[in-house]
């Protein structure tokens, strides 16, 4: 039997596993299996600041430019993202909690005729041709109501989003294969979409496995019985090991304790939903201080402050910092989870290494965005 992990092997795992060699966008996305999209910039949104270290040369808003050209699709997952098109066919034809009633599905054939005659469209002209008027949204305010009606329809699997003009999303017709319905085929759907998130953030304790399999009811809410029985056999043919009282899973083909995952001397500036940082049960298991997203908390509140980066220095998370960057230089603040830097020369060096990158990737080479 081989040894069992420790917590030092585990780190080094989820952090050398998905901070893999800088690649192509494609190959980078294929690899991840899944990023998370996030609107705020500050100083980029959150796929940019995923995508920067996994991708060669990679500049704020490459994605987006590059999207209409590649076979990848807007989508929900466990969260909202981006994601390759071969991994549709497990979520769709998606069947939504909220049953639409008739007067809205009316409306949505209205769209979807609207749509079909013009190839694509923006919400706006969407808006203009059918004066849908206002809705209350999730979060109990109002908004335009044929943009909500857009979000449904998209993410009913009708419509696709074709590409962003100046980030708005410009919709065109989806067309997904009908799916096997069958027991089977959805068992084997359940099992593909739980190594798809395994995948993308193992090494996974136990809780947090049983919550990623819990989120995929936002990308699959028609699987919920199938992906409880998927956990189940996952749990059998997943690795894992109990460390410090704790169970993790990864995928059965990988051993944390081999020299394959090794880590560099670099710093990094992580998003806070990288999958280095998105588990904050993980994050403090490994690393040993609680880290919090703190944009929506009341500034007189924050700790971390509004976009904390987690920053990593080789397979460490020691800190975090705020970017900004003003006529053309970088505004960075940064704080410590040991409440100083550390003093090597090595880090400050590998920290001018990382700011001097962001830089790149905010303002370009010249200093010009």
């Amino acid at each position: 039997m081989p040894a069992m992990p420790s917590l030092d092997d585990l780190r080094r795992h989820a952090v050398a596993r998905t901070l893999f060699t800088p690649t192509t966008l494609l190959a980078a996305i294929r690899r991840l299996g899944f990023v998370q999209a996030d609107p705020i910039r500050a100083p980029a949104r959150a796929q940019d600041l995923i995508l920067r270290h996994r991708v060669k040369g990679y500049r704020a808003g490459d994605l987006e430019r590059r999207y209409a050209r590649l076979p990848v699709e807007e989508d929900c997952l466990v969260n909202y993202g981006f994601l390759p098109r071969e991994h549709l066919a497990l979520m769709h034809p998606r069947v939504s909690k909220r049953v639409w009633d008739a007067a809205t599905r009316r409306r949505a054939a209205e769209v979807l005729e609207f749509v079909q005659a013009r190839g694509s469209v923006h919400p706006r002209e969407v808006d203009q041709a059918f004066a849908h008027g206002r809705v209350t949204n999730y979060w109990g305010g109002t908004s335009n109501a044929s943009t909500h009606l857009l979000d449904g329809m998209h993410y009913r699997g009708m419509l696709r989003v074709q590409r962003r003009d100046s980030g708005t999303r410009i919709y065109s017709i989806a067309e997904h294969p009908l799916a096997d319905a069958g027991a089977a085929a959805q068992a084997l759907r359940a099992a593909a979409l739980i190594d798809l998130v395994v995948r993308t953030y193992a090494p996974l304790p136990a809780a947090s496995l049983t919550y990623l399999v819990r989120l995929l009811g936002y990308g699959a809410p028609h699987l919920a019985a199938p992906l409880q029985q998927a956990l189940r056999d996952a749990r059998q043919t997943l690795a894992s090991a109990v460390v410090d009282g704790t169970t993790w899973y990864w995928p059965a083909e990988e051993n944390p304790r081999s020299r394959r995952f090794q880590v560099d001397e670099q710093v990094r500036l992580l998003a806070p939903f990288d999958p280095v940082t998105w588990d904050r049960r993980r994050f403090e298991l490994l690393w040993g201080w609680v880290y919090k997203f703190e944009a929506y908390t009341p500034a007189p509140k924050r700790r971390f402050g509004y976009y904390a980066l987690p920053l990593l220095w080789r397979e460490q998370v020691i800190g975090w910092a705020n970017i900004s960057a003003r006529d053309g230089r970088l505004q960075p603040a940064f704080g410590y989870s040991s409440g100083k830097a550390p003093r090597e020369v090595a880090f400050r060096n590998a920290l001018d290494d990382e700011l001097q990158r962001m830089s790149d990737f905010l303002l370009g080479p010249s200093g010009a965005p």
